[in-house]
């Protein structure tokens, strides 16, 4: 409302004021009686917002990068958590480093996907780590220092599972081959069938008795392409929930691309041993 009532003089003002503070008061003079108390906040107002535009065009200095070339290259920066969604080279390289120790993981593919988050799982059930599937500092320590596993029992060509540590491991002449995650029986009671059953999965020396390629129907529901090694029943078989602790009724539990995998390979054939402890 005052722009409308005083127009002639705020544009005599501003055109005056970019020729320097004293010509404002040059002008101010020769104006027709106003109130002073009218125009000097305008004029106040209008300096104002000139030094505010100055100060904001002379601030031109680049932004410092986070991290220098010399950093980048640092063990400690290449050693930086990666986890499930990751992708790109480093992701390649813990793939590699996984695939080299026997950690098995499918396609080294440069993406940290559910079988990469297997195979970061079986490492650290086998050292002792937290069992998140994330590959962070104590991973990444593990895997520079520590060799593969070592098997407990001697003999022909085997599969041992692990069940303190929920692994599996292909054993061929005596050296551990290929580590699986796995997750065995509970070890808890449950009710089928109108029966209490402990849902264990037996310690001993067993030998694969059977086979089925695709989908083996049972009193618990469907298993796929199970190897069964027990007469109660038990199997490796591949499921969709191979979790970090044990949550079956007994069978030992892998992923279904690893179980493709063990088929494919002939891991277990009919006869050939399973040590669980």
């Amino acid at each position: 409302m005052q722009t409308n009532r005083f127009p002639w003089r705020t544009l005599t003002l501003v055109a005056t004021l970019t020729a320097g503070a004293a010509s404002a008061v040059t002008v101010f003079a020769a104006q027709p009686a106003t109130p002073t108390p009218t125009v000097r906040p305008l004029a106040v107002a209008i300096s104002t917002s000139t030094t505010m535009t100055e100060t904001t065009t002379t601030t031109t200095t680049p932004p410092t990068p986070l991290l220098t070339p010399t950093e980048a290259d640092r063990p400690a920066h290449r050693a930086a958590t990666l986890r499930p969604g990751d992708r790109g080279p480093r992701v390649r390289e813990l793939q590699e480093r996984l695939h080299s120790l026997g950690y098995w993981l499918g396609q080294r593919d440069g993406t940290y996907g559910g079988l990469t988050v297997q195979a970061v799982l079986a490492v650290q059930k086998v050292h002792g780590l937290r069992r998140d599937g994330i590959a962070g500092a104590a991973v990444f320590a593990a895997l520079g220092t520590d060799p593969r596993p070592q098997p407990v029992h001697g003999g022909p060509d085997r599969v041992e599972v692990d069940k303190e540590r929920q692994v599996l491991y292909v054993v061929r002449g005596d050296v551990v081959q290929w580590v699986l995650n796995v997750s065995t029986g509970t070890e808890t009671r449950y009710w089928a069938n109108g029966r209490s059953m402990l849902a264990d999965t037996p310690s001993g020396r067993w030998s694969v008795t059977r086979v089925h390629d695709g989908w083996k129907r049972g009193e618990l529901g469907s298993i796929y392409r199970p190897r069964f090694f027990h007469r109660d029943g038990i199997a490796v078989h591949g499921h969709r929930d191979v979790p970090a602790h044990p949550a079956s009724h007994g069978c030992v539990r892998v992923s279904f691309a690893a179980m493709d995998w063990i088929w494919s390979a002939a891991l277990m054939p009919a006869g050939s041993e399973v040590w669980v402890y």
